[in-house]
């Protein structure tokens, strides 16, 4: 399982666009075969900072997701609303071993 998690830092002004986006497309993310967990964060202490945590179950599985079209409509919403460049960092899980969410 590889597990990411994509930091994005939004403007202010449009910190309730970005998450309704991004609901959106984790509505649509966990419906693909690929995906076994997609989970967006938004810390407690500054609103405009979220994570998305992205459980794959493949390590073909994280480009397949960036060919569907709700992962585009995503991408192109919110492109204007990040503050700074959004960043990854790639995980592979250690426990549960057996995990298949």
């Amino acid at each position: 399982m590889l597990v990411v998690h994509v930091r994005v830092c939004v403007k202010p002004e449009c910190v309730d666009a970005f998450r309704d986006a991004s609901i959106a497309n984790a509505r649509e993310s966990v419906k693909e075969p690929g995906i076994a967990r997609f989970d967006v964060v938004q810390d407690t202490a500054d609103p405009t900072h979220f994570v998305l945590v992205e459980a794959y179950r493949t390590a073909d599985a994280p480009a397949a997701h960036k060919e569907t079209a709700h992962y585009a409509l995503w991408r192109d919403t919110v492109a204007d609303m990040m503050a700074e460049p959004r960043s990854s960092v790639k995980f592979v899980n250690c426990f549960p071993e057996d995990a298949d969410w």
